[in-house]
């Protein structure tokens, strides 16, 4: 049976392949992944439809296939131990006597592999031995397999490996990942296509930081997950983009969308890089439902277990580079969205209140958005909204 690279969404028309998980010889089970896989999107792991014995990986490491191509081949029949060659590919060796004609690509493969020439059928004109005959005879000689181990095995070379220099100037060259340069082409056609700016605020936090001390001992009991900052600022953006539907919008040609939905996209770390998957009509969800999604993303995203379908669309993204200690960055929109909101680092800041010079847990702000449809007013007003929600939060509750 020929295991075939799935079709993975309309807009993924080639994948590379990844780490090989298991190699040649070894029994497989069904739904046991086989090989990582890698789009533009994301990364993955195609298991096996059936059970049996893997009898050869067409497709090694860094290979570049396209949808439906075959990768490897696994025979059901197979058991542990050697497993014969199939009757019919087997009981019709072809003779190689000087009168049978091999093609000098068949004849270099054959002394590569060390086929036996008695087992190669030759389907060239008047009996000629090609190459791709060589090639057929190779895959079904016999196999000894093996049960294969839970953990990785060495793939094949990768076609294009990673090189070393040595000395005290040492520099190392490694491919770029198919995502990696996805991500990269997309972001300089972000700069190149879109009108960007960006426009700068900052958030007093500690009314959100009481609500989270007095409920989160509560909210951990029901839920089993923490009430967290980002579920306020998801539900701070969705009141803002109701306001401003403009930063939820898109171009399309020479026409604007307005999604009357919000899907909105929120950065995480994951295993080959940062990713964005999708809250769907996340305006429906809860602050409960928030925090749920955004722990299993988290998760699954260092594990690369995240699908194509949730890292796909998104009218409005949601960077936290806070996280990782940033104080103030310009987040670049993710094509065709037209704004994304960059959160920063929480500091105890000096602030003037009342009169009084008082310290408060601070963030800056950043919305970065295209300036073809979001005019400076809106974009600035957009920020402005979340400021106020954010610092008092009863807002967002009674929708003032």
């Amino acid at each position: 049976m020929e295991i075939k690279v799935p079709s993975l969404g309309e807009s993924i028309a080639e994948v590379e392949i990844g780490q090989w998980l298991v190699k040649e010889g070894d029994l497989v089970k069904k739904d046991q992944n086989l090989v990582s896989i890698e789009s533009e999107k994301a990364t993955m792991e195609l298991p096996a439809s059936v059970a049996g014995g893997l009898v050869k990986i067409v497709k090694p490491k860094g290979s570049v296939v396209k949808i439906g191509e075959v990768i490897a081949v696994i025979d059901p029949e197979a058991k542990a131990g050697t497993v014969a060659v199939p009757a019919q590919e087997a009981a019709a060796p072809a003779p190689t006597a000087t009168q049978t004609r091999v093609m000098p690509a068949a004849e270099r493969l054959m002394a590569e592999s060390g086929v036996n020439p008695s087992t190669v059928l030759p389907s060239g004109p008047g009996g000629r031995i090609l190459k791709e005959d060589v090639q057929r005879a190779i895959e079904t000689q016999p196999k000894t397999f093996t049960s294969s181990a839970p953990t990785a095995v060495p793939a094949p070379a990768p076609a294009v490996a990673a090189t070393k220099s040595k000395g005290p100037r040492a520099e190392e060259i490694v491919p770029m990942t198919r995502m990696r340069r996805t991500v990269a082409s997309r972001l300089v056609e972000a700069q190149q296509t879109a009108a960007l700016l960006t426009t700068f605020n900052e958030v007093d936090l500690s009314a959100v930081m009481a609500l989270r001390k007095e409920y989160q001992d509560a909210f951990t009991a029901k839920y089993g997950t923490k009430l967290g900052f980002m579920s306020f600022f998801v539900k701070a953006s969705i009141d803002a983009l109701r306001l401003y539907p403009q930063v939820n919008a898109e171009i399309r040609g020479h026409d604007i969308v307005y999604h009357h939905y919000h899907d909105i996209g929120v950065a995480v770390g994951g295993g080959k890089g940062l990713v964005v998957p999708v809250l769907r009509n996340a305006e429906r969800m809860s602050f409960a439902e928030i925090e749920l999604a955004i722990t299993d993303f988290g998760k699954r995203a260092k594990d690369n277990k995240l699908t194509l379908e949730e890292l796909q669309g998104g009218t409005f993204t949601i960077s936290n580079g806070g996280v990782y200690g940033s104080m103030l960055s310009t987040p670049i929109v993710n094509p065709p969205q037209s704004g994304i909101l960059g959160m920063h680092a929480i500091q105890d800041r000096p602030v003037a209140r009342e009169g009084q010079v008082v310290i408060r847990p601070m963030m800056y702000l950043a919305l970065t958005y295209d300036h073809r449809i979001v005019d400076g007013r809106e974009g600035v007003s957009f920020l402005k909204r979340i400021k106020e929600v954010l610092e008092n939060p009863a807002r967002l509750l009674l929708e003032v």
